[in-house]
């Protein structure tokens, strides 16, 4: 992990204006996403992150909700959620500068997708 990541978080950038106190339920909302969620995880590019998620209403609600809310925080983000063809996805990209909260946030989701696999 590189010194822009806040290393007891994982994968929260040092730059987040989320308050201290606040960025470990924000990191637990991510990974609860993750885990009930998420089902593929793709890098198209170095700077773009694609979630492919179980499609549902509830889930496109949860992760357009935790975007809006991450967006207001980090800024550098830029979240899309696509939904076409019975499918859904949350797709991740930032600035260059910042590819390396995208590498914890992709490692994020891969263990948690993992995890959930594996039940």
């Amino acid at each position: 992990m590189t010194q822009n990541v806040a290393p007891d978080l994982g994968w929260a950038p040092s730059a987040c204006t989320l308050p201290t106190a606040e960025q470990p339920l924000r990191v637990a909302e991510f990974d609860a996403l993750f885990t009930d969620a998420v089902q593929g995880v793709a890098r198209p590019e170095p700077v773009r992150l694609s979630l492919a998620l179980v499609f549902s209403p509830d889930n496109a609600a949860r992760a357009a909700e935790l975007a809006v809310r991450e967006n207001g925080c980090c800024s550098f983000f830029t979240f899309t959620l696509a939904i076409a063809d019975g499918s859904l996805a949350l797709k991740v990209s930032v600035p260059a500068e910042h590819v390396d909260v995208l590498d914890a946030l992709q490692a994020r989701a891969g263990t948690a997708a993992g995890a959930a696999a594996a039940l």
